[in-house]
């Protein structure tokens, strides 16, 4: 009964194995030496070129472009050998689409990085956050439709999804109100990541105020974005609300800002002295960039005055620090040289006072 299965029972070919090992290690051989040619030759061009964007895809695309040589090496032994070629077609209708989709994939990354680089070579902080920003949401679309196109071609060499889909294009007016309706989702957020690309309200690296939060753009996709906040909180946030809802971006055209301090005084503080000090602490702190200086008085209220201290400087990140440094510097010259400016509640209950003193 099992004596079908006794390795010395089969009947084997030496001759032919022989010549089919020989047909395909040679076939292997010269693909593995025209890719090693190739890179060789490739790297010594790269090395004499300033552009990043070489040397980072010839890094990507060493190990796919070895495997998609082998199989088009593989693929014209094959044509040779009729045992080799009626295995190998077989197979090669999905391992080539995958091979190749994993070329492309990789090339796709290697541009990206090598763009990455050049673009972080950048001097103006800006343009760099835009750059990057354009490239991680196109380099992401073009990778998803690379992978959705690999993935279409391997199934359409499967028999029955083939015949499924033939299936379903009878019906295409009902399948195609289905696969809309459940698409939307995923359609809204391509549609709104690559809006975000071309119109780019925000990028990455600005600083954005939303419901509140203030925070580090540190990523954005196709469907979400994460803001970092000063405490180290990350926040994911829908893509499209970005488009669709209002938010502050603080550094959309560049990281110079103007923001407040405000002191609440008395109504009978003499105001000239503070602005006289506040102007001389701030034009003497290096943080200050020189644009903007102004105290002004917004507001008067029977029992206090409103002054606000407002003040430039470079970065976000300076003008905070000024501030905290303006704010705590006022203060103090405040108690040491106009106390009577700041303001005192009391509040005195003539019975607590005769019960304090036995009255």
């Amino acid at each position: 009964m099992f004596e079908r299965y006794d390795p010395r029972n089969y009947q084997i070919d030496t001759e032919l194995l022989i010549e089919v090992a020989v047909t395909l290690g040679g076939a292997v051989l010269i693909a593995l030496a025209l890719h090693w040619l190739a890179m060789a030759v490739l790297r010594r061009v790269a090395r004499h070129s300033i552009n990043m964007v070489d040397d980072a895809m010839l890094a990507r695309v060493r190990n796919p472009l070895r495997w998609v040589m082998l199989g088009i090496a593989i693929s014209a032994a094959a044509h040779g050998d009729a045992l080799v070629g009626d295995q190998w077609d077989a197979a090669a209708r999905f391992i080539m689409p995958a091979l190749i989709g994993w070329l492309l994939y990789a090339s796709v990354k290697g541009i990206s990085e090598g763009l990455q680089r050049q673009f972080d070579a950048a001097a103006d902080p800006v343009a760099l956050r835009a750059q990057r920003t354009r490239l991680a949401i196109l380099a992401r679309t073009v990778n998803v439709a690379v992978v959705i196109i690999t993935v279409s071609l391997i199934m359409l060499n499967i028999p029955g999804v083939r015949d499924i889909g033939t299936a379903m294009l009878a019906s295409a007016g009902l399948a195609a109100l289905a696969v809309g309706a459940a698409a939307q989702p995923a359609l809204k957020s391509l549609i709104g990541g690559l809006q975000m690309a071309l119109t780019q309200p925000l990028r990455i690296g600005d600083m954005v105020k939303l419901d509140g939060e203030v925070g580090r753009v540190e990523e954005i996709r196709m469907s979400f974005v994460t803001v970092r906040t000063w405490d180290e909180r990350v926040l994911v946030v829908p893509t499209v609300r970005f488009l669709e809802g209002t938010f502050e971006n603080w550094s959309r055209i560049s990281e110079k800002l103007t923001g407040p301090v405000f002191l609440h005084l008395d109504p009978a503080t003499e105001i000239a002295p503070i602005r006289a000090e506040f102007e001389r602490f701030v034009t003497a702190h290096e943080l200050y960039d020189g644009r903007n200086l102004a105290l002004l008085m917004t507001e008067a209220y029977p029992e206090s005055v409103e002054l606000r201290l407002a003040m430039s400087a470079a970065t976000i990140n300076d003008l905070w620090t000024l501030r905290c440094e303006v704010r705590e510097h006022m203060l103090h010259w405040l108690q040491n040289n106009m106390p009577g400016a700041l303001i005192r509640h009391r509040l005195e209950v003539e019975a607590a006072n005769a019960r304090a003193t036995g009255g």
